[in-house]
């Protein structure tokens, strides 16, 4: 039984219940079908406690919200001093917080990202991002990776997978186009016509399970939009914020995008926030009509000083050195694991603490998810590619709790093969 004295539910059956019949039953009813019957509690750190007090240790953080943590004691004392002073504040005027951050985040950016725009979330952000190439280029096409995504809102779910625009009537591929991931031809197939605003791109596509660029391919991708006139818009909601070991992943490649996009972990997993840093080419808009996106909640002042706190935190060298040394441990030590069982745990995609682990069934991850589960770790499925895991350590994992991470993988991984329903209906 939860201690939160405002909740009033005798048990997790029946919180579950209620959760199909008011929230989303769907969503509800499909965890409880996978074995996951998680409904969290409290949190600390990298760990979670279940409803019933079941303790997990979590390496899917939300996509990254949890970067630094469930509930870092910074961000949290950060944002409760802040509370004696500034709430969401008035989207309509100047602010100390939108500002103070705007200018940090150009700091930290590649050269010539100039402006901010602030977004509550990362949908928003995209949508932003998107409408801010339109009015630049005076173009409306939008490229964007098959299987990608880029969130839920109006203009972001039209960029992402068919199993999503389409639900809601946002699939027009005459205006978002898609190709392969990994494909320079079929890229430069669809920028020949010089009809593109712009090309988005998460640098490692989270939801299709982390699949790495070839070397070279971002950067040609980047080439190809200066030839053929479109802007390139890095969607770093997932991969930055020290994921690949550096601020920023895109910085990695060399690339100096036109337009990155920031979300999740910016947010210090305290106060929603995200923001889309624009070159003044993108950001045109904002010397036209600085009216032309209007966010009640977007650059939320709270969010902001999260926001800054978060940033604080994530530019120490110590943190730094730290993503190196756990990106280095847990690679280690899943090739040891892979070793034991490479008929079946078939590919590790690793760039710093993003890792994609790859199995040798359509829906491998999801066995592999369940008994993480089982053993008190919880990792997510790719939704758009079930064979691959999901697997993200925090920044700030400690060497023991890594340890820990990897032994209860290892079991995972090795209950998960031995599964006789997962023999027989393993791919050939």
């Amino acid at each position: 039984m939860h201690d939160y004295d405002a909740f009033s539910f005798d048990s997790k059956a029946e919180m579950l219940e209620k959760s199909a019949h008011y929230w989303n039953p769907d969503k509800t009813r499909f965890w409880s079908d996978s074995g996951v019957d998680l409904v969290i509690d409290r949190r600390e750190g990298y760990l979670l406690w279940d409803m019933d007090g079941r303790r997990l240790i979590d390496v899917h953080l939300n996509g990254g919200t949890y970067n630094l943590g469930h509930r870092n004691p910074e961000v949290v004392t950060a944002v409760k001093h802040a509370m004696d002073r500034f709430d969401v504040g008035n989207h309509h005027f100047p602010s100390l917080g939108r500002t103070a951050l705007a200018e940090v985040l150009v700091e930290s950016a590649p050269a010539g990202l100039t402006k901010v725009a602030y977004a509550s979330g990362g949908g928003e952000a995209i949508d932003i991002a998107l409408k801010s190439a339109r009015h630049a280029m005076q173009k409306r096409k939008i490229v964007s990776i098959v299987k990608a995504y880029h969130g839920h809102t109006g203009l972001a779910v039209a960029t992402g997978d068919d199993r999503f625009a389409k639900l809601f009537l946002a699939d027009r591929p005459e205006e978002f186009p898609q190709v392969p991931f990994n494909d320079l031809d079929a890229m430069e197939q669809a920028l020949r016509g010089r009809d593109v605003a712009a090309v988005i791109m998460e640098t490692i596509p989270a939801t299709y399970g982390f699949p790495l660029p070839r070397p070279g391919y971002l950067e040609a991708v980047k080439a190809l939009c200066e030839k053929y006139d479109a802007l390139y818009i890095a969607d770093e909601v997932q991969t930055g914020l020290m994921r690949t070991g550096e601020l920023w992943g895109i910085t990695k490649h060399g690339i100096e995008p036109d337009i990155l996009v920031s979300g999740k972990g910016l947010s210090g997993g305290i106060y929603p926030i995200a923001a889309v840093l624009l070159s003044e080419r993108a950001g045109a808009w904002l010397y036209e009509d600085g009216f032309g996106h209007i966010s009640t909640f977007g650059g939320a002042e709270l969010g902001c000083v999260a926001a800054l706190k978060t940033l604080e935190i994530t530019q120490r060298p110590e943190v730094r050195s730290m993503v190196h040394y756990i990106a280095d441990q847990v690679g280690a030590g899943l090739r040891q694991v892979q070793a034991q069982y490479p008929d079946w745990f078939v590919g590790i995609r690793q760039n710093g603490v993003v890792l994609g682990l790859e199995f040798a069934h359509p829906e491998g991850a999801k066995y592999v998810m369940r008994q993480l589960y089982e053993l008190g770790v919880w990792a997510i499925f790719s939704t758009l590619d079930p064979r691959v895991l999901q697997y993200k350590p925090g920044i700030l994992m400690t060497p023991d709790l890594v340890e820990e991470l990897l032994d209860r993988t290892a079991l995972a991984i090795g209950r998960a093969a031995a599964d006789p329903a997962l023999s027989r209906r393993r791919a050939s």
